[in-house]
Parts: C-alpha cells; structure tokens; sequence
C-alpha cells in the first residue's frame, strides 16, 4: 500500500476506481461469464454503487431498492473505510411454488469503500430515496504546505 501513497488522496481513490472497471472489464471478457452472474465466490453479494465528486463533496450512490432504510441498512467507519450493510428480505417463501425464473436476490449484501483521511462519522450524512442510498462526505481542506526551515549546524 505504501507504494500509493504518492499524491493526494484523490489520487489514490483514482486508482482504485481505475482497479474496479479494469477488473470488471477482464470479468466480461470470460468466457463463462461476468461478476454477479454468479461463477465469481461473493459477487452476487457486493453492493452496487456510483461514487463521484461533487464541488468538495464526495458523494457515493448504493442500488439499494427493496430494503427498508430504517430496519435493513448499517453505515460504519472502520480503520478509515466505509463499511456498507444491507439485507433485503423476502416478503413471501414460494419454494413450492413454480417459478420459471428466479433472479430477484434476497439475502444480505455489503460494500467496504475507501475514505478521504481525516473524515469522521459526524462529517457523513445519508439519504434514502427511490432505493438509492446516497451519501455525502466533505472532503477535508488540505493543510497548507509550510515553508522549509533552516536549520543552524553547530561547530564543534
């Protein structure tokens, strides 16, 4: 990791954006298929998003529809990452029934996104509407760069 840290940390969140399309690129190029048909171990279970800068805002959009924002959605901040829960659950067990596709997913879903530094829980606020979750998170002002100091060698 240490081998990202040059630039800011709008640069490093670039990267990782950059490392999510290439890898979903490579998942369509398979031949058995892509993430979320299922072939990959937990893909069917990451939470979908749109992240995006919005003026000083970061701002992070989860496809999140049929779930109850009160009852079946966890925010956290963990080690500087944003750690998204949720759970959709069925309204009605139909295992006798005769379904002649079943591709609605009930079950529960996650989503671990990196953090600007020095964002606090206090600092993030969310909204849920029309099943997007949205959230914003105000990307902390950069210190000023201070001038170099001289330092005096003493003789001896």
């Amino acid at each position: 990791m240490a081998l990202l840290r040059r630039g800011d940390r709008d640069d490093q969140l670039d990267v990782f954006s950059r490392f999510d399309r290439m890898f979903d690129e490579w998942t369509r190029a398979l031949p058995f298929g892509r993430a979320g048909s299922g072939w990959w171990p937990g893909s069917e279970d990451m939470i979908r998003v749109d992240e995006y800068k919005e003026g000083d805002t970061l701002v992070i959009r989860a496809d999140l529809p049929g779930v109850d924002p009160d009852q079946d959605i966890d925010l956290d901040i963990v080690n500087g990452m944003l750690r998204l829960r949720a759970e959709r659950r069925s309204e009605e067990d139909r295992e006798s029934g005769g379904y002649l596709r079943r591709e609605l997913r009930y079950g529960s879903f996650a989503r671990t996104l990196p953090l600007p530094e020095g964002v606090t829980e206090s600092d993030i606020s969310a909204s849920y509407k029309d099943g997007i979750l949205e959230i914003r998170v105000p990307m902390p002002k950069p210190e000023p760069a201070q001038e170099p100091k001289r330092i005096s060698i003493a003789r001896g």
